[in-house]
Parts: structure tokens; sequence; C-alpha cells
């Protein structure tokens, strides 16, 4: 028998925050294999910084997801963890072949503003249900992806 989750937050409440952290958890998987595929795959003359850079990306990333589907468990969801799940979930574009480390930058620029749009989406619906944790964790997100963004950003500049 499973015991009712009583944590202060309705169960409509619970299901769409969960639910949206499932779709943040779809893409920062996705970004997390996106970041990686680039640190395996970059060249050119800054290589070692970018390759470095790309590395520290993904190692939060990965540290990240499991915070996320570790909330999403805490909310009583099931954490999508299957790249068909992920796939119908996140809005990250799935980059494939040789590309640029200019290339590189700009997507990965692109998806981490998409990943700050996600959780910004889901930090009104958190706040609305007044789930502190949830909200926390997603403006920490928010921080990481926006400043990242950023670093990123300043990598493309002439």
């Amino acid at each position: 028998m499973n015991k009712p989750i009583n944590i202060g937050i309705n169960e409509q409440d619970r299901i769409a925050v969960g639910e949206g952290l499932s779709r943040l958890l779809a893409d920062t998987y996705s970004l997390y294999l996106q970041t990686h595929n680039f640190h395996w795959n970059v060249t050119g003359p800054f290589f070692q910084s970018l390759h470095t850079l790309f590395e520290e990306h993904y190692n939060e990333l990965a540290v990240a997801v499991d915070d996320i589907a570790e909330r999403i468990r805490a909310l009583g969801l099931i954490a999508p963890a299957t790249y068909t799940e992920f796939a119908k979930l996140s809005s990250i574009h799935e980059i494939a072949g040789n590309i640029s480390a200019n290339e590189m930058l700009e997507h990965l620029v692109e998806s981490h503003e998409t990943v700050v749009r996600t959780a910004r989406n889901i930090l009104t619906l958190a706040a609305d249900a007044d789930d502190e944790s949830s909200a926390s964790l997603l403006s920490d997100r928010l921080v990481v992806h926006e400043k990242t963004a950023w670093m990123l950003r300043a990598h493309l500049e002439a």
C-alpha cells in the first residue's frame, strides 16, 4: 500500500511541478550529452581551453540531473530516465556531425538559454504551489545556466 504524500502541496500542484521538473530533467540531460559530445569532438586553436571548459560544464550538469531527478521523486512522481522519454520531453535540439568550435559554442548558448526558459516557466508553477524546495532548485539552476550562457557568449565575441 502506498501511503499518501502529505508535504503541504496539493496533489494537482505536486503533479504539475513534478511534470515540469521532468521537462527540466530531460533538457538538462540532453544538454549534458551535447556538452559531453562537444568535449570529445572539439578541435582548433582553442582546443585545450574549450575541452577543459566543456568538461567542467558536463560535470556540473551530471550533479544537476541527479538533484532534479531526486526532487521529482520527492514529489511522488517517477523520474524519466530513458533516451525515449528524454527525447519526448526535451526542448534541446540534438546536434550530430562534425561542427566547428564556434558552432559548438553557439549551440551551447542556445541550449543553456532553452534550459533557462524551461526552468523559468516551472518556477512560476512552483511559486504558485508554495513549493519552496522546487523553487529554490529552479532558482539555482537559473543562476547556473544564465551565467554559463553569458560566459559561452563571451567566447563568440570578436
